[in-house]
């Protein structure tokens, strides 16, 4: 039941942003639930995020995902991360990320922001490089800050989540 990484991908965020004249799509957001080592991905991003090359502190990461898309390659656990007792998808059906401070460069960006996840607002913060006509972000949590407590001690809740963007002329 450690899949609630689907929080880690959650935030976040962006499946389109602006680069310049260039396109971000999503090409995919995925975790790793460190104490267990169960990897997933989760989808159905919506987004309306900007990056400017001219004054990078002026972009916006902001949007969400759906709990439902949650995939962690067993059926039954994503079933019953998606129940009340973890992610709630009926009373949270999505994960919101908003940027609050953009900083770097177009080849690395510092984006600090707000996640809310399972009713539950913290900051997060990812770090993206680009890399091969990509921006790959990562970030890390831990599930039970968001009321997901898969395991009892907190550090072994701890989730790294990892982004790639496609950049698009």
């Amino acid at each position: 039941m450690n899949k609630f990484l689907i929080v880690v991908s959650l935030l976040f965020c962006t499946p389109v942003l602006l680069i310049g004249q260039q396109q971000l799509k999503a090409k995919e957001i995925s975790f790793v639930f460190e104490s267990k080592e169960v990897q997933g991905s989760i989808g159905d991003f919506r987004s309306e995020s900007t990056i400017s090359a001219d004054d990078i502190s002026q972009s916006v990461f902001e949007g969400s995902v759906s709990t439902s898309s949650l995939k962690t390659g067993n059926f039954l656990r994503d079933w019953a991360l998606k129940s009340r007792k973890y992610f709630n998808e009926d009373q949270y059906p999505r994960i919101h990320f908003k940027s609050t401070a953009v900083s770097g460069n177009t080849q690395e960006i510092q984006v600090e922001g707000l996640l809310t996840l399972k009713g539950i607002t913290k900051p997060l913060t990812i770090y993206f490089k680009r890399r091969n006509g990509q921006l790959v972000g990562t970030a890390e949590l831990y599930t039970s800050d968001y009321g997901v407590q898969i395991k009892k001690i907190r550090a072994e809740n701890k989730v790294h989540i990892r982004f790639a963007f496609v950049l698009e002329e």
